[in-house]
């Protein structure tokens, strides 16, 4: 029967690979989509076969976590790879985060888990309730939820025996799977039963102390009875303890204290733990006890504040706990209706940022926090800032005593709903995420040996401005990365990395560290790392349902590319209003023909480019068009462009190396007097030049947006340009209006290059010619003359008087007449 689950693992394997791979963009795009099977018992060897695309070159795993060792890899084909691993008898439980690095890239990232029990494997038929699966107590099963499939084990217990049924679905990472799972006696009456539990998140967990010695049923399937052969999980049955919250839920790092393990079936037990002496973003207390150890982690706060608990009783502001902050509060809202009150002593002027942690530790607790003056009315509240949780900046309005309640926001209540409020001064905060190049794809990265790679960070700063420098930590040998630093009116950096010819193939999850680097605040020091929320199951409207959070970037370093491009710098700038040609030039190996696509990798702010440029098959260089804003950022940036092309095996992506471009101010500002003109006649348009900065030569200055059949010429201009006068010539059918997008493209030529600006915004009003009165003769014939000399201009007319005019010479005509 193994066989049998192991078939339909690699299948969900080969369908989740071919549906990343669409996807992906990295060197070659391996995809990896199934681990099979998907967990082991620590201190085991056990085989794993790795099912994708384009693994052929594949060389190595890559894990997040330590306690686990490939002790053989081998490649079998494109599709799978065979990898032995040996499992360290004190591995941590739970997920192992994992990728495959091949020789031209790096998967996508997969889930491997680590129990503490043996394994077993689910053994069709066992949808029968009078047949169910015999397995011992204390196993790890394995097992696939098909559609309307109920899987039913059975153990033996004596009575007093605690039976816990802990399942894995949603956290493996594979599907959308709301699992179910109950245990039942054997006239079938549910014991307990569980769909979601707020400690497992979408999972659920079972657990009974038995009435009598006898037969138990275990039930898994999924919730609606829509299962699917990608509902795959795994169930921990068992006599271990399993408890649903902590108290407190957290401490300081290093220190040794006592907590309280809350909501076994067997009752509530006190152990003393040791704290790892380092700060650490993910940590959970795992209960054991003489019968075994919980197969996951209650998490667990680890932070620099001292802690105080929850007196009872503490429902009023007379009788709530006193303490002192900063520190960090810890309860549980023990019953429906319940609600906790702190009180402390704060002066005017002082401020706190108090979070209150209950769903972010995995409490059913949905709270709400108010503070108010001791005796006296609320003074600020909150439910949701936090997401599920709350959180308050409390600016302290007077000196005085403040009170803290916390209470259920449906006024729920139990043993397992606790929570943690840290109060603390306001810290800067920084944290740095990476921008998708495509959409839901977090990106990693893969430079060719000789070549370049580059992405963009954003960056969140918390209480505090300032430029921040970008450094690496851990890199490939013969990895370096390039960044300009991100100025303090910017929330995103350019980041290069370079592999150098002699680099080794090879790979490692690197550390890349934002650092707040201002002359003007010598004695603040912040720094963040890189977060990456990768998602991996995702429900209707792509919205996420399971998400592994990172805070390492891997870096491989692949095999040469058949490409590299580089941008030919420009020697002139954009100018605001202006638009520019980005040379972009790519050097072939011989025999690569393949077009490349070429994108800027990011944008300076006010800028614009086009996003659908190629190097065509066979051709060696593209331009990319670029604008800039009328108030675009005055200043030289960076710039990088992506070139990503087919190799035969998957696409490649490298990037140019950084370029200077300089954003600047438009030479010239010009006001457009406004126009007007009868259809089939001419006029005038006169422009205004102000000159902002010395040019060289001519300006080429060429009117456009003018209607159809209205023509004009190009102008030129130099740095003693007042006016520019444009004789407009129309049709009969010129369509008449107002035409009110005319603008000028003036063309300066510096250093061989164009700096073209594009400046507006003119006026012209075609209007229709007015119909003859009835009564007003033909005009008379006019012999022709020569042509005479016109007279100096000494004013030019306006419409109005243009048309007052007109009348005139028709009220001489008729007198002559």
């Amino acid at each position: 029967m193994f066989v049998r689950n192991f078939l339909v693992w690699l299948r969900v394997g080969l369908l989740s690979a071919a549906l990343v791979s669409v996807s992906s963009v990295d060197a070659a795009s391996p995809s990896l989509g199934g681990v099979a099977p998907r967990g082991a018992q620590r201190g085991t060897e056990i085989e794993v076969v790795l099912s994708g695309g384009q693994l052929d070159d594949a060389q190595e795993v890559l894990f997040y976590e330590t306690g686990i060792e490939v002790a053989k890899f081998e490649v079998v084909n494109a599709g799978l790879v065979k990898a032995t691993l040996k499992v360290a008898a004190d591995c941590q439980l739970g997920s192992h985060r994992l990728r495959l690095r091949t020789a031209t890239g790096l998967s996508d990232l997969r889930l491997f888990f680590v129990g503490a029990l043996p394994e077993t494997t689910e053994v069709e038929p066992n949808n029968d309730f009078a047949m169910p699966q015999p397995i011992a107590m204390n196993v790890t099963v394995n097992g696939t939820a098909e559609n309307e499939d109920v899987d039913y084990f059975v153990v033996e217990a004596k009575k007093g025996d605690r039976i816990t049924a802990e399942v894995e679905g949603i956290r493996l990472g594979i599907t959308l799977f709301d699992v179910y799972v109950a245990i039942m006696n054997a006239a079938r009456f549910e014991l307990a039963a569980s769909d979601d539990n707020a400690l497992v998140w979408q999972d659920g967990i079972a657990s009974i102390i038995a009435p009598e010695d006898g037969k138990y049923i275990i039930q898994v399937r999924e919730s609606s009875y829509a299962g699917n052969g990608a509902c795959l999980y795994r169930v921990h049955i068992g006599h271990f303890p399993r408890p649903l919250a902590v108290l407190p839920a957290g401490g300081r790092p290093g220190e040794t204290l006592p907590v309280k393990f809350l909501g076994d079936v067997a009752g509530e037990r006190v152990e003393e733990v040791t704290l790892p002496p380092a700060l650490q973003s993910s940590f959970g207390l795992f209960a054991k006890d003489e019968k075994g150890l919980a197969p996951s982690r209650i998490p667990f706060r680890l932070s620099d504040l001292g802690n105080v608990l929850e007196q009872e009783p503490n429902e009023t502001h007379e009788n709530a706990t006193k303490f002192a902050a900063p520190t960090a509060l810890n309860g549980v809202i023990g019953a429906a209706g319940d609600q906790d009150n702190f009180r402390f002593t704060a002066r005017k002027g002082e401020a706190f940022d108090i979070r209150v942690h209950a769903r972010s530790i995995r409490s059913p607790l949905d709270p709400v926090l108010t503070i108010s003056a001791a005796g006296g009315p609320a003074v600020a509240a909150n439910d949701d800032s936090a997401g599920p949780d709350s959180y308050i900046r409390f600016g302290v309005p007077n000196d005085g005593e403040y009170v803290i309640n916390v209470r259920d926001h449906l006024g729920n209540g139990g043993v397992a709903y606790t929570y943690r409020v840290e109060l603390t001064p306001i810290k800067p905060a920084l944290v740095l995420s990476t921008n998708e190049f495509v959409q839901y794809v977090q990106p990693t990265v893969s430079i060719p040996r000789d070549n370049r790679f580059a992405l963009v960070l954003s960056a969140a700063r918390y209480d505090f401005g300032g430029p921040l420098s970008i450094v690496a930590e851990n890199l490939p040998e013969g990895v370096t990365i390039e960044s300009p630093g991100m100025p303090a009116n910017s929330t995103v950096v350019p980041v290069m990395f370079h592999a150098t010819p002699e680099a080794a193939v090879s790979g490692k999850l690197a550390d890349l560290i934002g650092k707040l680097t201002d002359p003007n605040q010598p004695g603040l020091e912040v720094t963040g790392r890189v977060e990456q929320p990768i998602v991996l199951v995702r429900g209707q409207n792509q919205i996420p349902f399971w998400t592994e959070s990172t805070q390492r970037l891997p870096v491989a370093v692949t095999n040469e590319s058949p490409f590299s491009i580089s941008i030919v710098e420009p020697r002139v700038p954009l100018v605001r209003g202006g638009q520019i040609d980005l040379k972009v030039v790519a050097t072939r190996k011989e025999g690569f023909k393949a077009p490349i696509k070429v994108d800027m990798l990011w944008l300076p702010p006010g800028l614009g480019a086009s996003g659908s440029i190629a190097i065509a098959e066979g051709q060696t260089e593209a331009l990319i068009p670029m604008n800039a804003a009328g108030n675009a950022e005055l200043s030289t940036f960076k710039i990088a462009v992506r070139g990503e092309a087919n190799a035969g095996n998957g696409n490649i992506m490298v990037s140019t190396p950084f370029a200077n471009l300089r954003v600047a101010d438009m030479y010239l500002n010009l006001a457009f007097e406004q126009a007007a003109v009868e259809q089939g006649k001419a006029t005038e348009m006169v422009v205004h030049v102000q000159k902002q900065f010395d040019f060289p030569g001519l300006a080429k200055v060429e009117l456009l947006g003018l209607p159809n059949k209205a023509v004009t010429t190009v102008q030129d201009a130099t740095i003693e340009t007042k006016d520019i006068i444009f004789k407009i010539a129309t049709d009969a059918t010129t369509p008449a209006g107002n035409h009110q997008n005319l603008f000028c493209r003036v063309i300066v030529t510096e250093n061989g290059e164009s700096v073209i600006h594009n400046i507006g915004t003119g006026k012209l009003r075609v209007d229709v010619p007015l119909p003859p009165r009835k009564d007003e003769p033909a005009p008379m014939p006019v012999a022709e003359k020569p042509a005479e000399p016109m007279p100096a201009v000494v004013k030019r007319l306006s419409r109005l008087e243009q048309l007052r005019l007109e009348q005139q010479e028709k009220e001489k005509a008729k007198k002559k007449k």
